[in-house]
Parts: structure tokens; C-alpha cells; sequence
């Protein structure tokens, strides 16, 4: 299938379920913006202008947009509003409640212009329509030229890849601010206006939130902006109509193939952010799918052993404490050797680490920066460490996807001379072939396996859960430790911590962050840090009571 396909049946499962039927937050808006005359965005857009019988073609003349949004109850006077399709319901079923709030314009498809709500628009409020084939696809560039093109002001430095983006753009923010530069910070943690912190509702917000969002930085002073930029938002075009500095790849592993059809499509839409729209393009080759991306101008990184100058970017010397730190020499262009200490283990974290301070020295940061920014940073939910004085290692990490299990775990095991504890649980609404290679890979490394829940959403959570083991038990005996089953999270935390002996190490795999559950629609409050926190906290207390 297509990405144009794809784009074209998307569906509201692209909605967090948390989200759906719920309000959301309106995102943020800039104080002030150049009105753009209407013929002006139809022009650009390559759109078909509808007015309605009884319209005057002066007035559609001087009509012009202030702001953008694909949401009727965010709509705010003089904003176009974007009708687009989705495969259970159209945006243009909402037009009354968008031209109602102000909207002085839709942009929509044939089939929306022809739904009765806009119709009625055009016939009785003498609403202009805009009709293109693809409205989702140049929804980015409209909203951009509404907001004064504002990517072109800043420099966005985006990163996709399967995992991975959070830590790199986390420590690309990091070596910025070591820089003291003002910067902005978008993806799935949170999103950041120069230290002001907003909830993500998606790791990159839909286009003309994101173009709001970029708006609003350039007023406040920001200069610099790290960005994840998901294979989803590529897809359907929510990245559309931003300019990156700087493009750069992480890697390439089965994820998300609910949405795409295979992982040809699925590394076709992470390449579209090397299709012309980035300036600069920066890409770990340490995996197949990566290689694929390079040009003669693609900087590149390694961070596997690979041969010298095999590559623009190397690490050589990497040396792991028992906390977990990591030190080692990263090589890059022209002779440049810098000295880094990483306070986060996994050879992972080694390729993260260079791909950052590739990124960086490419927006002009010092070297110095680049290490005293990557020795400070903190990415929350990210092989995060609890540590209260217990006698063995707590992580808690998001990786909920079987490359990643894989990784985290490997590294664990080298930080630890006694057992490898995981609680691991797979998500519901989404790829069901990676459950069983989950479970497997955890199995092949852990000492102990608890299969529990995650978000099970609209799923059977034993359904989930016996997917995910049928997977791990069908690794050998000889060649796995003990696996059981705990359905309750919350219990499956306490379980993994009461079993826990000096010097062994406990992960909680698979929702990192996230500080909720969700269960039938219905999202719990749930914090896998705060759980393992008093889980150790109980066990603590025991100890001395």
C-alpha cells in the first residue's frame, strides 16, 4: 500500500484512545499573526475556490485566515478550519460547529464539499470552500504560510527512527542548552517552549498545531527546536510544511505494522524526511534499512565496531561502570576527539550519544558543549534508575518493541553479576505479530520473566498476555529462566522487587513515562516509576521494622 493510500484510510486509531470523544486541550497559539488573504492560500495550494450562489466576489476577495485547525471546537475567529476524511467519519460533519465558532473558510476533498453541513455553509453563510484532493497532505504547507512559514526562522532538528528519538532529541536538547541557546523541545514525553513545559498528546502534533506550536517559539525567543518526527506524523502529513536544519535516522525495527501494512511501507515513511526537506541529513548506518538513506552528502554515524573511517562519526574506548555510566572518545570529522561521559548504559545509548553530537556540531555547538550536555541529561522513562538505597538495580524503561527489549536487556546484563528480573507486558490496539517476539526476547534474557499487562485498551488483557507468553515459553528450557504470570501490573511491580536478591538487577519494560493505564476506554492513573518506587519503599521498610 501506498503512503498516499495509507494516508487516505486513516482512521481515529491514530487518536489516542484517551483522547477520543474527550476534550483536548487547545494547543497553543501565537499573540499575533499577518492575516493571509484567502486567494492567496488557494493559490499556493493549487485548491478549487467554492463560493456559495449568493456570494460577493469582493467580499471572498478580502477574506482572510488568522489561524488554522482540523478541530471544530478549537476553532477561533478567523481561522480556516480543515475538514478532512477519516474512514468512520469526515471533518465536514463538523463544519456548522466550526463556522458557528468563526471559521471564515473549510478546506476540504469533493466528498467533504459535497457533505449537507457544508453545503449548508456555502449555500446560507456564504462560506468559501477550498477543495483539494489531498487536504491532509497540504494542510502543513497552508497552516505554514499562515503562520508565517515559521520553521524557516528556527532550526528544527528532527529525529525519526524506530527507537531511539526520545533519548537523541532529549540529548540534542541537552548540548544546546549547554550552549546557552534557548531552545524548544517536541516529541512523545512532553513538549517544551523554552523551559515551559506542555503535555504531548502525540509524539509530533498534527500540522497546524505543530505550525502554531513552532509560531509561538519564535515569538518567545527560541531558536533551536529537537523534534521527533514518527513515522505516523510523516504518513499523514502532520509534518508537512516544516523545513528541518537537520534530518537524522536511528534505526529501523518491527513497530507499528497495525498501521502500516509492512516494513517496506513503514521505512518508506520514515524515509520521508530525507526527501528534500532537510538540509542536512544524519544517519546511524549500523543497521541494513539505515544504509538505504545514504548519499554522498549523508554525514554518517557507527557506533558498532566498524572499520576506522568507515564512518564520519565513531566511538572507540567505551568502558561501563557498574551504576551503569558509560565513558568513551567520540571521533568525528576533521579530527575532532572528544571525551564523553554518558550517564546511561547500553551500546544503544553509545549510538544515540553520536548521532546527537553529530546533530549538534552540524547546528554549530562547540565540542565542549556537546560533552557537558550529554553528561547531564536525563530522559525521563529511559532506562531511568530508582534508586533508594535497595541492594539491587531498579530500571524502568519504555521499551515495548522487540529490538528494544532486546537492547535494554543486553545491557542490563552486563551491568550485573547476578539475575536479570523483567516485568513485561504488550500494548492492545496495536502490532500483534510483535507480542510472541517479545516475550521471546525477554525470555532469552531475563532470569525471571513476569508477563503481566500493559495498556490493554479494548482487548482481552489475557489474550494479550497469553500471546506474549506463548512466545517466551517457546524458547528452550535450557535457554530461558523462570517465566510466570501476574496479570495485575501493579502486583507484577511488588512481585519483581519481593523476588529480588543483592546484586540483581529489576526492569520494568514497556511504558517508561507514561503516568496512566488504560483499560476499556478508560484510562487509570499509573506511573511504573512511582510503583517500583513504593514497592522498594515497602521492602525497605520491612527490612527495618
Amino acid at each position: 500500500m501506498s503512503l498516499i493510500a495509507l494516508r487516505a484510510q486513516v482512521t481515529f486509531r491514530d487518536v489516542p484512545a484517551k483522547l477520543v470523544g474527550k476534550a483536548v486541550t487547545a494547543p497553543p497559539r501565537p499573540t499575533r499573526t499577518t492575516p493571509v488573504p484567502l486567494t492567496t492560500l488557494v493559490a499556493r495550494a493549487d485548491a478549487r475556490l467554492v463560493a456559495g450562489p449568493g456570494a460577493d466576489p469582493g467580499t471572498v476577495q478580502d477574506l482572510a485566515t488568522t489561524g488554522a485547525t482540523l478541530r471544530a471546537q478549537h476553532v477561533l475567529p478567523g481561522d480556516l478550519f480543515a475538514a478532512l476524511p477519516g474512514a468512520r467519519v469526515h471533518g465536514a460533519d463538523f463544519a456548522d460547529a466550526a463556522i458557528a465558532a468563526g471559521a471564515v473558510a473549510v478546506l476540504t476533498d469533493e466528498a467533504g464539499a459535497a457533505r449537507p453541513a457544508i453545503r449548508a455553509g456555502i449555500e446560507r453563510a456564504g462560506i468559501p470552500v477550498l477543495v483539494h484532493d489531498d487536504p491532509r497532505g497540504v494542510l502543513g504547507s497552508v497552516a505554514a504560510w499562515i503562520y508565517g512559514e515559521p520553521s524557516l526562522h528556527l532550526a528544527v532538528l528532527g529525529v525519526t527512527g524506530t527507537s531511539g528519538k526520545t533519548t537523541t532529541t532529549y540529548m540534542i536538547d541537552a548540548g544546546l542548552r549547554a550552549a546557552g541557546l534557548r531552545t524548544g523541545l517536541v516529541g512523545t514525553v512532553e513538549t517544551r517552549i523554552d523551559g515551559e513545559r506542555l503535555a504531548s498528546a502525540f509524539t509530533t502534533p498534527e500540522a497546524p498545531d505543530l505550525q502554531a506550536l513552532f509560531a509561538v517559539m519564535v515569538e518567545r525567543g527560541v531558536t533551536h527546536v529537537p523534534m521527533e518526527v514518527s513515522s505516523h506524523a510523516l504518513a499523514l502529513g502532520r509534518a508537512n510544511g516544516t523545513r528541518f536544519a537537520v534530518g537524522a535516522f536511528t534505526n529501523l525495527s518491527q513497530d507499528h505494522l497495525d498501521f502500516h501494512p509492512d516494513m517496506e511501507n513503514y521505512f518508506q515513511a520514515k524515509a520521508m524526511l530525507f526527501d528534500g526537506r532537510s538540509t542536512t541529513e544524519v544517519v546511524c548506518v549500523d543497521g541494513e534499512w539505515s544504509k538505504r538513506l545514504v548519499t554522498p552528502h549523508t554525514i554518517t554515524v557507527a557506533a558498532e565496531h566498524v572499520p576506522a573511517g568507515s564512518a564520519d562519526w565513531t566511538a572507540t574506548g567505551i568502558r561501563t561502570s557498574r551504576s551503569g555510566e558509560q565513558s568513551f572518545t567520540v571521533h568525528g570529522p576533521d579530527g575532532l576527539r572528544l571525551a564523553v561521559t554518558l550517564p546511561m548504559p547500553g551500546s544503544f545509548n553509545v549510538a544515540n550519544a553520536l548521532l546527537a553530537a553529530a546533530c549538534l556540531r552540524t547546528a554549530g555547538v562547540a565540542p565542549a558543549d556537546i560533552a557537558a550536555g550529554l553528561s547531564t541529561v536525563e530522559v525521563p522513562g529511559r532506562m531511568e534508575r530508582v534508586a533508594l538505597g535497595q541492594d539491587f538495580t531498579a530500571v524502568v524503561d519504555y521499551a515495548h518493541k522487540p529490538a528494544a527489549v532486546a537492547l535494554a536487556l543486553d545491557a542490563m546484563r552486563g551491568r550485573t553479576d547476578g539475575r536479570v528480573i523483567v516485568v513485561l507486558g504488550c500494548g492492545g490496539d496495536r502490532d500483534e505479530g510483535k507480542r510472541p517476539l517479545m516475550g521471546e526476547a525477554a525470555a532469552r534474557r531475563s532470569d525471571l520473566l513476569i508477563v503481566t499487562d500493559d495498556n490493554p485498551r479494548s482487548e482481552d488483557p489475557a489474550a494479550i498476555r497469553a500471546a506474549t507468553l506463548a512466545g517466551a515459553l517457546a524458547v528452550p528450557a535450557a535457554e530461558r529462566g523462570e517465566i510466570i504470570e501476574v496479570g495485575d501490573r501493579r502486583g507484577a511491580i511488588g512481585t519483581a522487587v519481593a523476588r529480588a536478591e543483592p546484586g540483581d538487577v529489576v526492569v520494568i519494560a514497556g511504558k517508561g513515562h507514561e503516568t496512566g493505564q488504560e483499560i476499556t476506554g478508560v484510562v487509570h492513573p499509573f506511573s511504573d516509576h512511582d510503583e517500583m518506587r513504593a514497592a522498594i519503599w515497602a521492602l525497605l521498610e520491612k527490612g527495618t521494622g
